[in-house]
């Protein structure tokens, strides 16, 4: 029997697409407020004996987590094989370490409350700074996938002549797989960061690329500080206006119309958090992952203990 896939409301569109290259079952999941904010939940689709993959990108997940962790389990209690969680965007990646006295480390407590809840986890890029893998934090098996490949296809489909620019060095291993899979060259810039909303960049010589379009690649477009600041120096070295390509479209307060206003050719994102950005899709992507870790999570069970 196929994957039942139920989406939370503003990742339908991803939720239908992976479903589509899962050949899997869509579900209805009604869920709504009562006026004093509470979270009234109901599956429309019955779930007992099935593979229930919950797509949830966790971008803003305050408001998300407790209908989500409801969603799970009702689903267990319902009686579902197995619960699945896609999350396009994985939150609480941040907060990785106790940086002042006091401070909650969010990722872990996170991590946590979502591994009580799920029997396994897909999503992409997660920013992973001073983890080397999620399994550090998550007690369930998961998925991690890279959008780099899918990125390098749509630039060498739509910018043959393309520079491709990482924001700081921290970058240099994802955007080089890019522009190697895409065929084109890049470099990296070096970030120091004074606060959240203050970057300082500095610009290698880039002379040299004057014919080429340059793209800035980034894995999540929060504030666009770094990507402001960038544009800013590539028109002062005399470089075209850049096209902006973020994995995740975070585009806290103003962060979009800023970037726009900075100079920018053209703005655009994966479709892994809903923007009107979103024109290169991960769907194919997340799938496959998701049918790799379906398959998993049966032979655990199916395996003698």
């Amino acid at each position: 029997m196929p994957p039942l896939v139920f989406a939370f409301d503003d990742s339908a569109q991803i939720a239908r697409r992976i479903a589509e290259e899962l050949s899997a079952e869509t579900g209805h999941l009604f869920s709504k407020a009562f006026p004093d904010d509470e979270t009234y939940l109901r599956f429309d689709t019955p779930v007992a004996n099935r593979e229930v993959v919950l797509v949830c990108s966790l971008d803003r997940p305050d408001k998300k987590f407790l209908p989500l962790v409801f969603a799970a389990a009702t689903a267990r209690e319902l009686g579902a094989r197995r619960v699945v969680l896609i999350a396009p965007y994985l939150a609480y990646m941040r907060q990785d370490n106790r940086f002042q006295p006091g401070e909650a480390v969010s990722s872990t407590y996170f991590a946590k409350s979502l591994s009580a809840w799920f029997d396994g986890l897909v999503t992409i890029d997660p920013h992973l700074h001073r983890y080397h893998d999620l399994s550090e934090v998550y007690d369930i098996p998961n998925r991690v996938l890279h959008a780099a490949d899918t990125i390098a296809a749509w630039i060498a489909e739509h910018v043959p002549g393309a520079l491709i620019v990482g924001p700081d060095s921290e970058s240099e291993q994802w955007v080089s797989a890019v522009a190697q899979t895409a065929g084109v060259p890049f470099t990296v810039l070096h970030k120091t960061r004074h606060g959240d909303r203050d970057v300082e960049i500095s610009l290698p010589k880039v002379e040299v690329w004057q014919d080429r379009i340059p793209i800035l690649v980034d894995d999540i477009i929060s504030t666009a500080r770094t990507m402001i600041e960038t544009v800013g120096n590539l028109q002062k070295a005399g470089l075209p206006p850049p096209v902006c390509i973020g994995v995740h479209a975070i585009f806290a307060d103003d962060a979009f119309l800023a970037l726009h206003e900075a100079g920018a050719r053209h703005i655009l994102t994966c479709d892994t958090v809903r923007h009107p950005t979103n024109e290169i899709s991960v769907a194919p992507l997340v799938a496959a992952g998701c049918s790799d870790l379906l398959v998993e999570l049966s032979s655990n069970a199916d395996a003698p203990k």
